[in-house]
């Protein structure tokens, strides 16, 4: 059942957001730019658990029937719009845990950059266009098992060419989180420090520790290097993230 047509005038910026914004090509053709959230079947499983099993008191057989319910559709029509996105973050199981335990609880994230775009150029850690792996626990940054991995490196996305960021993991302390921001280029940042401060204004939200609030904010601070690029305008620091 469609909504009536609703008549938006347009101002400085225009934000479409739902379950089907990339779907039409006329609309695809008016974005600047456009990001996919896209949250693994088993990651989706495992929070639908605790919100409607732990918290709303339906059972497991319900919670399977109403995923399942959905797929067809969700395959049809949303799940496509990753190839049309410019920017992916992809939320999927650890890997530093064994398979099936603590589902959900521990992440790894993936930053999935298009590359070619005239407004973006992708995040990278140490050297731009190697491929990466970064165990970064130690003197300058805590980690509780199971431990942080980065990874970084070229690969191809739907055939589209990309760069990819990943963390897997979760912070113990986001003050530490500074030591990781220098050795990353490319975020968007406007000083030294900046995507740490960023992070520690949003430590209470849900995703702070892990992958999931950390390219969040990469996302944000990206976002308005495009804006920048776009308009030819200067946004202040203070009016990031």
């Amino acid at each position: 059942t469609l909504d009536t047509p609703e008549t938006i005038k347009p101002t400085g910026i225009v934000i479409i957001e739902g379950l089907h914004p990339m779907y039409d090509e006329r609309v695809r053709e008016l974005l600047d730019f456009s990001i996919y959230l896209d949250i693994s079947d088993e990651i989706k499983f495992a929070w639908k658990i605790q919100r409607d099993m732990e918290e709303r008191g339906h059972s497991l057989e319900s919670i399977k029937a109403s995923i399942e319910s959905r797929k067809p559709d969700f395959d049809a029509f949303v799940a496509p719009q990753r190839a049309e996105s410019d920017l992916v973050i992809s939320v999927l199981p650890s890997d530093l845990l064994p398979e099936g335990e603590d589902t959900g609880k521990i992440l790894k994230v993936k930053l999935i950059q298009r590359e070619g775009l005239d407004t973006y150029e992708p995040a990278y850690l140490f050297d731009e266009g190697s491929t990466i792996e970064w165990v970064p626990c130690g003197k300058k940054l805590t980690c509780s098992f199971p431990g942080i991995k980065f990874k970084y490196g070229p690969d191809t996305y739907f055939d589209n060419e990309v760069s990819v960021l990943e963390m897997d993991g979760k912070f113990d302390n986001l003050q530490e989180l500074i030591y990781v921001e220098s050795h990353l280029s490319n975020t968007g940042t406007k000083f030294y420090g900046e995507l740490t401060q960023q992070m520690l204004k949003l430590s209470d939200a849900p995703g702070s520790d892990n992958g999931t609030g950390f390219f969040q904010t990469v996302t944000a601070l990206k976002i308005r290097e495009v804006y920048e690029k776009i308009t030819s305008k200067k946004v202040p620091a203070a009016v990031s993230a």
